[in-house]
Order: C-alpha cells, then sequence, then structure tokens
C-alpha cells in the first residue's frame, strides 16, 4: 500500500509515519509512505529523522493548496491520510485567516485533487473540538457540530466537505475526531509540552483562569492505532470518535507535571482565561470499539512519565523550537 501523509512532519502525522514505516500499525505492514509537509513553524524535518533512510519513505516539500503539485504525486497512492492543518487554538485567536486557509481551503483542493485521481481510500483526521463544549456525558458521531474557536470552525468546516464529497461525488472518505493528544514530539506550545519544558528550566507555566476545564488525554501512538483501524476497516463515510479515557482538568493535570518535575505549586501562574474557552471536551468512543475493536494500550500514568522523561532525554529536540517561536 502506498500512503500519502499530510502534514507528515507534524506531531501526530509524524507519529503516523514511524509507526507504518515500523511496521506498528494494524494492517499496514510493509505499506510506504509518502509524507507531504509545507514545514511551516511545527512542521519539523527532525520528527522524521528515525525514518528518514528507509527504503519505503518519501518526503515532499509543498502545500496541499498546490494543485500543480497534488497532481504530480497523486498517481499510485491508494490512500490519503489528511493531517495537514493549522491546529494552535490561540493562534486563531489572534488571526483565523491561515486556519480557513489551510484547513477549509487547503482541504477542499486535496479532496479535488483525491476525486481527479480516483483515490481508493481518503482519511480525514479531525478533532473532537468541532463538537463545542459538554457540560456532562459524551458526544456520539451523530452530535450536532458546535465549534467555538476559530480554529474548532475551520477544522468543522474541512469535516463538512469531506462528508460532502463522499455524498455528492461517492469519494471513500472516512472522519476521524479526536481528544487531546499527548506524547514525544509534541510541539512546545501544547499544554503538556509547553508546562513540562518550563518547569524542567525552572520556569513558571501559565494556567488558564481557575483551571478547572476538563480534557480526555489520548497518548498519540493510541490515536495513530486507531487511525490505521479506521482507514483498513473503517465504513465509508463514517465518522469515528478516537478517545484516550484519561478525563482530567487542567488543575489536576498541572499538579502531575508538578510532581514528574519536582515543582511546587509556586510555578503556577494564573493568567487570564481564553476567549472562547470551551468548558470540557468528552467523546464516546463505542462505535470505533464495537465495529473495529480498538481499546487505548498507553495508561495515562505511563505514558505521562514517558512522556515526561522523553522530554528531558530531548533538549536538542525542544529548546530550538521554543527559541524560534518565542515561547
Amino acid at each position: 500500500m502506498q500512503i500519502l501523509v499530510t502534514g507528515g512532519a507534524g506531531f501526530i502525522g509524524s507519529t503516523f509515519a514511524r509507526m507504518t514505516l515500523g511496521d506498528r500499525l494494524p494492517g499496514l505492514e510493509g505499506a510506504s509512505v509518502t509524507v507531504l509537509d509545507a514545514l511551516t513553524y511545527s512542521g519539523n524535518p527532525a520528527n522524521l529523522a528515525p525514518v528518514a533512510e528507509h527504503p519505503q519513505y518519501r518526503f515532499v516539500h509543498g502545500d496541499i493548496r498546490d494543485t500543480g503539485l497534488l497532481d504530480r504525486i497523486l498517481p499510485g497512492v491508494d490512500a490519503i491520510v489528511h493531517f495537514a492543518a493549522e491546529s494552535h487554538v490561540d493562534r486563531s485567536v489572534r488571526d483565523a485567516s491561515v486556519f480557513v486557509e489551510t484547513n477549509v481551503v487547503g482541504t477542499q483542493r486535496l479532496l479535488d485533487a483525491a476525486l481527479r485521481h480516483s483515490i481508493p481510500r481518503f482519511v480525514h483526521v479531525s478533532t473532537d473540538e468541532v463538537y463545542g463544549s459538554i457540560a456532562e456525558g459524551s458526544w456520539d458521531e451523530g452530535c450536532p457540530l458546535e465549534p467555538n474557536s476559530p480554529y474548532s470552525a475551520s477544522k468543522a468546516g474541512s469535516d463538512l466537505l469531506a462528508r460532502s464529497y463522499h455524498r455528492t461525488h461517492g469519494l471513500d472518505v472516512r472522519i476521524t475526531r479526536c481528544s487531546n493528544n499527548y506524547g514525544p514530539y509534541h510541539f512546545p506550545e501544547k499544554l503538556i509540552p509547553l508546562f513540562v519544558t518550563n518547569l524542567i528550566d525552572g520556569l513558571p507555566v501559565p494556567l488558564y483562569g481557575d483551571g478547572e476545564n476538563v480534557r480526555d488525554w489520548l497518548h498519540v501512538d493510541d490515536h495513530c492505532r486507531g487511525i490505521a483501524l479506521v482507514l483498513t476497516g473503517g465504513r465509508p463515510g463514517e465518522i469515528y470518535n478516537i478517545g484516550g479515557g484519561a478525563e482530567l482538568s487542567n488543575r489536576r493535570l498541572t499538579e502531575l507535571l508538578l510532581e514528574a518535575t519536582g515543582r511546587d505549586g509556586s510555578s503556577v501562574q494564573h493568567v487570564e482565561d481564553r476567549k472562547g474557552h470551551d468548558f470540557r471536551y468528552a467523546v464516546d468512543i463505542s462505535k470505533i470499539v464495537g465495529e473495529l475493536g480498538y481499546a487505548p494500550q498507553v495508561p495515562f500514568e505511563q505514558g505521562l512519565a514517558e512522556t515526561v522523561q522523553w522530554y528531558r532525554d530531548h533538549r536538542s529536540w525542544w529548546e530550538p523550537l521554543k527559541e524560534r517561536a518565542a515561547l
């Protein structure tokens, strides 16, 4: 199988590429991977260094909005796994334009190219944030989309476009919506890597509001296993939630990170809450469990400890990123 991974130099996309080429994903053993990435601020070639010499790996530097490029690289592709997206909520609050360009326009051009080249399967990777915020219970795949940030609104738009290409054109599109990911190679502007790297260096960590916002945490390896299951066994036109089953308030997560790095509460700096900050995310994963046999394999305590240790051991990876982005 020849797989095109868009955004494959980013956090989740690079994990998917490394796991695929390492024959660590069910049903994708022996697959070849072409990574397409524009290498914007969060796309990092170092994320792919472990597979750079793999004989079944190819890297293409380019933008998913470049239709000419897409027409050159899509012939022979058996599946597209579409990760490429702008994803940081705070950046979308400051300037939504690039989110619309990449997440909506980029996805539309990729879908058109997939249609032109009769790509057999297209997995569109999305987020639980498209559902909005939920005080209790959890969202199933039929819940309405009520995004509250420019980022999540742009992802909801791309979800609807992807679904429409299945309904209108018969393109085999499958959509996944994940909860909050964590793990190695996570760009250090997101909560866990930012807090871990700050705490390692004895710097304060900025906790929004009262810290009671709740998230479900999903190890990136488990997320990629879920995507592989959807790619190989999912139904065309269907949506699958992927969660980790580790629901924590941001305050409690911060406490765990303080413990893991040997710091105390004096390192916490309470800051003004984010505009439109969703209170709680929670996805119902019974569909992917029942249909495809998905189950998270990385216990949160183990995954968090291993992630903290990875950042301790890989200062040379994250320090230049923080300097470049002035985090």
